[in-house]
């Protein structure tokens, strides 16, 4: 059975274009009085030892949050393994064994996420998980913005993509990837903000939530 890794880092991925939301940074739009990026920060930051924020352009916009903010080393917007390669580079500088990826966009993720992650992994003697919810159709749907990943992988991936590499599960599952089911009975936990009425449902959700 594979070791579970040590030091574990974070990485909120909030590079994308949030083209539906009319551009701009989807993270920081107003959720209960507060940037969605906190309650996203509030989740993630007591799953691991450090948290750092992937997004491109002037990093300064999210100097509030006190994080240390990593840009993509990939041009072109190339979509997430841009970012996990990011977060893998950072991780390295601190001395981690992995990191854990979650979108930006995505207020309601498990909280018990890294140690599933990392269970899901251990279990199945691989070196990447990634999380998923029941499927009626194909059994399980994976959510690919969400996952445990060594860095020693780092410099494979600098070759994936350079070699046009984008779709998260190819990669992967090139590398042996395990998934770690959550329910869905309380609502989809990987339910992500795309558009104002997402928006408007999460307001919902809280409220809800108390």
């Amino acid at each position: 059975m594979r070791e579970v890794p040590g030091l574990t880092v974070g990485v909120v991925l909030a590079g994308g274009l949030a083209t539906r939301m009319g551009g701009g940074d989807k993270c920081l739009l107003n959720l209960a009085g507060r940037p969605m990026l906190s309650h996203v920060i509030d989740r993630l930051a007591p799953q691991v030892d450090a948290v750092v924020l992937n997004a491109n352009g002037d990093a300064t916009r999210f100097a509030r949050f006190g994080l240390t903010v990593v840009a993509d080393g990939v041009s072109g917007f190339p979509g997430p393994l841009a970012g996990v390669l990011a977060g893998m580079d950072a991780a390295a500088e601190l001395g981690a064994e992995a990191i854990v990826t979650v979108a930006g966009d995505t207020p309601f993720f498990p909280q018990d996420l890294t140690a599933r992650l990392r269970a899901a992994a251990a279990e199945a003697a691989v070196p990447i998980a990634l999380a998923a919810t029941p499927d009626p159709r194909r059994g399980v749907s994976r959510h690919p913005t969400f996952g445990l990943w060594p860095v020693d992988l780092r410099h494979d991936l600098r070759r994936a993509l350079g070699e046009g590499v984008r779709k998260v599960v190819l990669w992967t599952d090139d590398h042996g990837c395990a998934s770690a089911v959550f329910d869905t009975d309380a609502g989809d936990p990987f339910f992500n903000v795309n558009t104002p009425q997402d928006l408007e449902a999460a307001r919902s959700w809280l409220d809800r939530a108390g």
